[in-house]
Parts: structure tokens; C-alpha cells; sequence
């Protein structure tokens, strides 16, 4: 019996391999195809920059990209939500040089990230800080963290909040702005979650807001959507007037 068990076992995770492998291969030729597609052929889109260093998915090069292409400027960011340190969108520019602030919630994930860069932190190439992000509290935050309005980069990343959070943040005025927002939806869809401030995301797709509603805040602020990420997860905005339309397109849809 033990050797039939350890025999259907063994033939599971070998299935499992086989799923997964099979998927891999999947993914690979759709991204290939998409890549060739003729609406991605432009040079002035993004999607062909993206890769992976640090971010959840190909946000490090396409940050990479669009500051190649408006420049790079004082090269500081302001990123909410970074998680333990390990993987999100500043940490391959904070290896490249850059300068910023990270502001997290979660005091487990602020020491782990503490102890990950410490050696970023004893060069004071970054600050973090542990503070329970909120509508009413936030603008004030960042402006004592960051008491200059110039900033090349803001980064947010709450699964919950985002859309309430970004409206409020008033002392900053980013040249770029990478948000996370709900992909459930159609990109003319305009929705938004309900504020709640005890709000944690529960692996539901409850959660932010949809593409729409994040374009059509951020257009009110004079910015632009430029791209979004190839899984479907973090769209770019950059401030209008630094757009050259020879070099980056404007898009309502991407």
C-alpha cells in the first residue's frame, strides 16, 4: 500500500510538472504573439520594453523605458505598498542609483524589508517607513517624507484603497505613475471599491479599481495612460506635458 501511495504520488507531481510546463509554453507563444501583433509593432509603445529584475512582472523595463525616453530627472520615487523588499517596482532603480521612500503598512513586512536593504538604508539611498496607509492621513505623510513637490516616480500597489489613496495625494507632483488596478474589468469600465479603511485584500477580485476609472482620475490631474503591464496588472501614467507624441503614444485603450 505505502509503495502504491508513493507511486500515485510521484505520478502527481510529475502530472503537475506536465501541467505546468505545458502552461509556461502557452503563456510564451500568446506573449510572442502579442508582441508581433500589428498594434504593438509601433515603436512608440511599450510593451516590447518589459522585463522582470525585481517587479511582479515586465514593470522594471518598461519604467526602464519611459525614463529613456522623457529622461530621468533627480531619479526619486515614492513607492506605497512594497511588501518585504524582495520584489516590487523601485527596488531595480534603487540598484541603478535612485533615491526614495518606501511606506508600508505591515510592521512584519517593514523589518523584513529593513534587514533586505539595509545596505540601501545605511547609505540613506532609502527611507522606509512604517505607517498604516489611509485617505485622510497620507498627502500629510508623504509631504513630511518627501517635502519637495518634484518627484520622478510614485508607485502604488494596496489591492484595496488605491484609487481613494492617489485622489488624496496632493503635495507631489510625479513626472510618472505606475498604479495597480482591477483587470476583471473592461478597459471602458468605471468602477471602483467601496472605501474601507479596514480593507484586506482576500484573494477575491474585490478589490481597487478598473482601468477606466484610474485613467479618468489621473486625466483630471493632467496625466496621461501610456501602457499597462503584459499581465494586466499596473498601467503607466505619465505628466502630459513632458509626452513627446513622436516618442511615446497616448492611448484610451491598451
Amino acid at each position: 500500500m505505502r509503495l502504491e501511495l508513493l507511486r500515485l504520488s510521484k505520478a502527481g507531481i510529475q502530472t503537475d510538472k506536465l501541467a505546468r510546463a505545458s502552461y509556461a509554453a502557452h503563456l510564451r507563444e500568446f506573449y510572442r504573439g502579442l508582441l508581433d501583433s500589428p498594434r504593438n509593432s509601433d515603436p512608440r509603445r511599450l510593451l516590447r520594453s518589459g522585463y522582470r529584475v525585481y517587479s511582479q512582472g515586465d514593470e522594471d523595463g518598461i519604467l526602464r523605458e519611459i525614463f529613456r525616453r522623457i529622461g530621468e530627472g533627480d531619479r526619486t520615487f515614492i513607492e506605497l505598498g512594497t511588501g518585504g523588499g524582495l520584489e516590487n517596482n523601485t527596488l531595480f532603480l534603487l540598484a541603478q542609483g535612485w533615491r526614495g521612500v518606501w511606506i508600508e503598512g505591515s510592521a512584519r513586512k517593514v523589518a523584513s524589508a529593513k534587514k533586505t536593504c539595509a545596505a540601501f538604508l545605511a547609505k540613506e539611498q532609502l527611507r522606509i517607513a512604517h505607517h498604516f496607509i489611509t485617505a485622510p492621513s497620507i498627502d500629510k505623510t508623504i509631504a513630511s517624507l518627501h517635502p519637495k513637490s518634484d518627484l520622478d516616480l510614485l508607485s502604488i500597489d494596496l489591492d484595496g484603497n488605491d484609487y481613494y489613496i492617489l485622489d488624496a495625494i496632493r503635495s507631489i507632483s510625479p513626472r510618472v505613475i505606475v498604479a495597480e488596478y482591477n483587470p476583471k474589468f473592461p478597459p471602458d469600465i468605471f468602477w471602483v471599491m467601496q472605501y474601507n479603511e479596514a480593507h484586506q485584500w482576500d484573494s477575491s477580485d474585490y478589490f481597487g479599481a478598473s482601468l477606466k476609472a484610474l485613467e479618468e482620475l489621473l486625466a483630471s490631474r493632467d496625466y496621461s495612460l501610456v501602457g499597462c503591464s503584459v499581465l494586466g496588472t499596473n498601467a503607466f501614467f505619465v505628466r502630459t506635458d513632458l509626452i513627446a507624441p513622436s516618442r511615446i503614444l497616448r492611448a484610451i485603450h491598451f
